[in-house]
């Protein structure tokens, strides 16, 4: 499948959103479907359909799988892969569009790394709110959720590229509003431990 410039748009928001929740998932079903000739990638992108980076991908997928759904090791897995997804869909978004002006090519890698971002922040608010439940089920249901929303978004998006982008765009509204409702919960949570602790002052 070719890409016109609106298509291409709704492919790079949708993966951009996607390598925020899963980058190896990402890389390995879009190289999966370049090199069945199901999606023509840009050129700047023919490297992803070698089978060599396919193999590293579902390598990596597979690491993620199992470390993303250990409660608590999950925490600090998704804390260090910030400097992961962030700059691969970076780099996607840029490579993806070499054949741009170089002022528009430079919107499209920073918008692709705010989506990766924003997704990323999305996951590591979820997991953070999970995480404290004694039983683990919440926890591995949530990031098998993660890793089938992103492969489902990659190939969605070769499809349907600006639907997938439309959906992509009303996760963001949700992850902002459950976002801004975290703030204001741990606001009230810490206003709520210093009037307790002003309490116990007063009556030492």
């Amino acid at each position: 499948m070719k890409f016109d410039g609106t298509e291409l748009v709704g492919l790079l928001v949708a993966t951009s959103f996607a390598a925020g929740l899963n980058v190896y998932a990402t890389v390995g079903t879009l190289g999966l479907l370049a090199h069945t000739g199901l999606l023509n990638l840009p050129p700047g992108l023919h490297l992803i359909s070698s089978w060599w980076v396919i193999a590293a991908s579902a390598l990596l997928f597979v690491i993620e799988f199992f470390a993303d759904k250990i409660p608590a090791f999950d925490l600090l897995w998704n804390a260090l892969h910030t400097f992961v997804r962030v700059p691969a869909a970076a780099v996607i978004a840029y490579q993806a569009t070499t054949q741009l002006s170089p002022e528009k090519q430079l919107l499209a890698t920073l918008a692709g790394g705010a989506i990766a971002l924003a997704a990323h922040g999305g996951k590591t608010a979820a997991r953070v709110a999970v995480t404290p439940s004694p039983e683990p089920v919440s926890n591995i249901s949530l990031s098998v959720g993660e890793d089938v929303l992103a492969i489902f978004l990659v190939w969605f998006s070769t499809q349907h590229p600006v639907l997938a982008a439309t959906i992509v765009v009303a996760l963001l509204v949700a992850i902002v509003i459950v976002l801004r409702w975290v703030v204001q919960a741990l606001r009230s949570l810490f206003r709520g431990a210093e009037r307790e602790v002003a309490q116990l002052q007063v009556r030492g």
